[in-house]
Parts: C-alpha cells; structure tokens; sequence
C-alpha cells in the first residue's frame, strides 16, 4: 500500500465520494467539490425588532409586552426589545409567560432596555447600579433575552426637558471632573463582565446622554475595557449635530442598533434620518444583528409603527 497519497486528493475522493452517495453530484467522474460550482451562500439579512418602548413613551398606562409581541407577529418582525421599567412584574411567572408568548408567536426576545448609571459621587451608589444592572442581567437570562442596554449616567444637575433643551449638555457639579465619572464609569462595568460572561448576556453601551453624548465619550469607555462581553449600542437618534460621521466612528464596534423615527413630530426633537445611507455604512463593517425600531413620535403607533417597519425593510433590506 502507498502510504505517501497526496491527501489534498483523497480528502476530494472523500467528498466526492459522499457527495455521489447523497445524490448531489451528477454519474460522472469529472464530479469533484473542486471543480463543481456550488450554490451561493445567501447574503447575510438583517432582522428587525420592535422597541416595546415604541407603544408607551413613559405615559401614565403601562402598554401590554404580550401586545407588542403580537403587534411583531403581524407585522413579520423577527424580535421584541423589552423595556424594563415598562414591565407588569419581575415574578418567574410573568417572565416565563413572556417567554411562551413570545416562543408561541415565533418572535425572539432580543434587547432587554434598563436604566442605570455609574456617575454617581458616593461609592455606595454605584454600587447600587452595579447591583441593579446584574440584577437585570438575571432577568434577561430568565427571559432568554441576549443582550441588555447599558448607560453610563450623568450628572443629572437640570432636568432632562433641560437637558434636551439644552442638546444633550449638562454641568458637572462643583467639587467633581468628568475624568472622574469616566474612571467611575470604567471600573464598575469591568466588575460586570465576570457577570456577563457567566450568564451569558451581552451588554451593549449606548450612546446616551452623559459620557457617551460623544462618539469619542463612549469609544473611551469600550475601548478600556477589551471583552467580547461589552460592546456598542447604536442608537440612531442620539447624536443630534452631524449624526453620520458620529454613527461611522461606532459603527465597527456595534453590537446593537435602535433605530429612532419621529412621525407626528418627536417628543424632545425630530431628525430626518437617511436610513439607507445607515444600512451601508453597517454593511460596510459586516454588522449582522438586530435593527430595533424605536418609533419616538406624536402619531399612533398602531400607524407610525407598520410604517417605520416598512422604511426600515426598504432600507435595510430586511
């Protein structure tokens, strides 16, 4: 026996050969998986989620997370992004029931919303937002939810009507420095990674208000801390002067994208965002994740948001 065969050639006989026996390969001897031409792999699609937050805006009446999850079902929508605080309860009962709903309806539980914030002056408070946040990390564990939302923070010197008012700019406190909150900020979500990492559930930062107000602000912060547990949230409305050139400085680090519409006019501010120019420069950084409209407007959603879905499949392809 010839122990020295080219085995470039035999691992072609052997896929030849099971190819042949699946039926894949015509009778023929010039039938190889080198020479054959195979089928082109499908072009990678973006799927969509609806932000739960999209029904409700914080109104006096919680909107129903089983509505929302029916309203994706009818409208095709792959996902649901759960805002925390717009949940009935935190029983295992209602969790689990959320999560038959949503498996029944074939729609994933994707983002799970909080809120919390490290720019806190007093340790013990941070460490109550540490808390909070694994907190929540358990819950979007209970829920199968992937990923959570993380924010870093802010001062919170004026109210946020002022602080919208104001685009997105606060004073810091007297006594305190924004060095400080980003080392605040950096050392509390590094002891949320072993967390993370343990049940499973990615966190994404937003590009919120606070520290990360600026691409550079939140680059800093992810950039600190290298895990394949932290990475970024795209919200598509929240950088308010030069949006594209700012969303392109996030967009090779993005893990996560709500993505804002205003029909009826916003409730703080409106932004003509161009979608189609938002889907190539992701595309161009291979993002292949969720895409979750957040409709932030005056309309009805029952209107505003099938039609933010539409734009969204035009744009994204979806």
């Amino acid at each position: 026996m010839n122990h020295s065969t080219d085995p470039t050639s035999r691992r072609t006989f052997i896929g030849a050969s099971a190819a042949l026996a699946a039926g894949a390969l015509p009778l023929s001897v010039s039938a190889s998986p080198a020479k054959a031409k195979l089928a082109a792999a499908p072009k990678a699609r973006t799927k969509l989620a609806l932000a739960t937050y999209s029904y409700w805006h914080f109104t006096a009446k919680k909107y129903p997370i089983e509505k929302v999850i029916d309203h994706a079902a009818d409208l095709g929508v792959e996902g649901v992004d759960v805002l925390h605080m717009q949940m009935a309860e935190e029983k295992p009962a209602y969790l689990r029931k959320l999560k038959r709903h949503a498996f029944l309806n074939g729609v994933g539980l994707v983002g799970l919303s909080i809120h919390q914030g490290f720019v806190k002056t007093k340790v013990a408070d941070r460490q109550k937002n540490i808390d909070h946040t694994i907190h929540c990390m358990e819950l979007a564990h209970e829920l199968g939810i992937p990923c959570i939302r993380l924010n870093t923070g802010r001062w919170r010197t004026i109210s946020f009507d002022e602080l919208m008012a104001n685009r997105g700019i606060e004073p810091v406190p007297k006594g305190h420095t924004e060095e400080e909150a980003f080392k605040w900020c950096i050392d509390s979500i590094q002891k949320l990674i072993p967390v993370a990492e343990k049940l499973g559930v990615h966190m994404a930062l937003e590009n919120h208000w606070g520290l990360a107000r600026t691409p550079e602000g939140l680059l800093r912060i992810v950039k600190a801390i290298p895990s394949p547990w932290l990475g970024v949230l795209m919200d598509t409305g929240n950088f308010l002067e030069n949006p594209y050139k700012k969303l392109e400085m996030i967009a090779s680090r993005t893990t996560f994208v709500q993505a804002k519409t205003y029909y009826g006019g916003g409730e703080w501010y409106s932004l003509d965002l161009d979608y189609p120019r938002i889907a190539k420069m992701l595309a161009k950084e291979n993002y292949r994740g969720y895409v979750s409209i957040e409709f932030e407007g005056k309309e009805n959603p029952q209107t505003a948001v099938p039609k933010s879905v539409a734009m969204m499949r035009k744009a994204f392809g979806a």
